[in-house]
């Protein structure tokens, strides 16, 4: 590796749980490629050290004291966009999920998921991407909203497709459970996005959730 090139990504921590901010800047010293960069408990308070200590990363909860852990994120990335943002929430509702998926942020993880998934999600967070843990999907699928009257019309299996995406499973599986070929899964999760006005299967799922679509009984 070249003379001066950094190979750990400095983390800051943004939540007001002092023992939980405390465990994990813990962690992070204990990790060869992470190196803890403060911790803050709010969200004006966290956009000032982002601004002092320009981290490569921030684990973000998404409910402060002050403000929500997306407000925060977006001035972060108002400042520096190629800072990885890690939301932390332990409800997943639609909406949130669905102003998530346009805010610019890598990843959304329950607040009470393990160590190591957060720790590895840290790792290979990357710009221009996000990651969503299955049991925040499966939490969305499971929301019980009726169907709303303006809710786009989605055949049978575009109906089965979208359950399987709230449900957290990638193309390949679901393809493999529907017994069809990835490229017509593919089409069918374009033809969703398409008429849920939607640009990723995150947002997708989101919309979704929102419109009462993934009420229990469209699953065959």
């Amino acid at each position: 590796m070249a003379e001066g090139i950094r190979d750990t990504s400095r983390v800051v921590v943004v939540d007001d749980h002092t023992t939980f901010a405390e465990l994990l800047s813990d962690a992070l010293d204990r990790q060869e490629d992470l190196e803890n960069a403060g911790t803050a408990s709010g969200v004006r308070e966290g956009i000032a050290l982002c601004r002092a200590e320009q981290p490569d990363v921030v684990v973000m909860d998404y409910h402060l004291p002050d403000g929500n852990g997306l407000d925060a994120a977006r001035e972060i990335l108002a400042d520096r966009p190629d800072t990885r943002i890690i939301m932390l929430t332990g409800n997943a509702a639609a909406d949130i999920l669905a102003q998530a998926a346009g805010s610019g942020i890598c990843g959304f993880l329950p607040k009470d998921g393990s160590l190591t998934t957060l720790l590895d999600t840290l790792r290979h967070a990357r710009s221009g991407s996000m990651v969503i843990h299955p049991s925040l999907l499966a939490m969305i699928g499971k929301q019980t909203v009726p169907e709303q009257p303006d809710a786009p019309a989605l055949t049978t299996r575009e109906r089965q497709v979208l359950t399987l995406m709230a449900q957290g499973h990638d193309v390949r599986a679901n393809a493999k459970h529907l017994g069809i070929t990835e490229n017509t899964c593919r089409g069918y999760v374009k033809s969703i996005l398409a008429k849920l006005d939607a640009h990723t299967q995150l947002e997708a799922v989101a919309v979704a959730g929102r419109l009462g679509l993934l009420a229990s009984g469209h699953h065959e």
